[in-house]
């Protein structure tokens, strides 16, 4: 049965986005910032996995964000292909206090890679950099990383709330015009796929035992012949 909601009619667009890296580098508390503006100081580590979704407005578009998370720790490494399954974006987190966590991104991007259905768009986020005192990891050493990996990057802070938004935002925006330049290319390509039939071009089809069919063959001024 259809729906026809006035809520379901303005949505565009449905973007899966997961957060990774390891356990307690604050991929709960961003996702809480982000969706509630709320901060957990005493949060445990996440148990399996849940989502949020988050609404975003993009050129007029509205985009739905559904944002996943699951605790990075070992023990929960068998939800990671259904997790990963159909996701075009990542938000990879490290804590700034905790170098184990930074060296360990190697291993979350050949999960990611491994896992993902396709091409992801990902952030590298430096999250606590309200924890100035504390920082293992420069800000310069993120930055490298992500430039060498070909991964965006920011630095974050859940409890302060500086970034959160522009590292969910990032993430959003660039599947969006990743997809608008898809969706342009493939008109593009119908044009000149019209144009070609309207210059006596053959049509061939793939048929379902593997063999190429010439469907038909058209001619200014005339017509076509079998």
């Amino acid at each position: 049965m259809a729906h026809n909601s006035e809520e379901e009619k303005k949505e565009d667009y449905l973007f899966k986005i997961v957060l990774i890296g390891d356990s307690a580098v604050g991929k709960s508390n961003l996702l809480a910032r982000f969706a509630r503006d709320e901060f957990y100081p005493n949060s445990k580590s996440t148990i399996g996995v849940e989502f949020q979704t988050q609404k975003i407005n993009i050129n007029g578009k509205e985009v739905k964000a559904q944002i996943w998370d699951t605790a990075g720790q070992e023990r929960f490494r068998a939800v990671t292909s259904a997790y990963y399954r159909g996701a075009v974006g990542a938000l990879l987190v490290y804590d700034i206090s905790r170098r184990l966590t930074f060296d360990n991104i190697d291993r979350w991007l050949n999960e990611l890679q491994t896992h993902s259905d396709m091409n992801v768009v990902i952030i590298l986020v430096g999250n606590k950099s309200d924890l100035k005192d504390a920082r293992e990891v420069t800000t310069a050493e993120g930055k490298a990383l992500a430039e060498a990996k070909g991964l965006f990057f920011i630095e974050t802070s859940a409890l302060d709330s500086s970034n959160v938004t522009s590292a969910f935002q990032t993430v959003v925006r660039e599947i969006y015009n990743i997809l608008s330049r898809k969706v342009i290319q493939s008109q593009e390509l119908q044009k000149k796929d019209s144009g070609r039939l309207a210059n006596g071009k053959s049509v061939v089809l793939q048929a379902d035992d593997g063999n190429q069919e010439t469907v038909a063959e058209t001619k200014k001024g005339g017509c076509c012949s079998s």
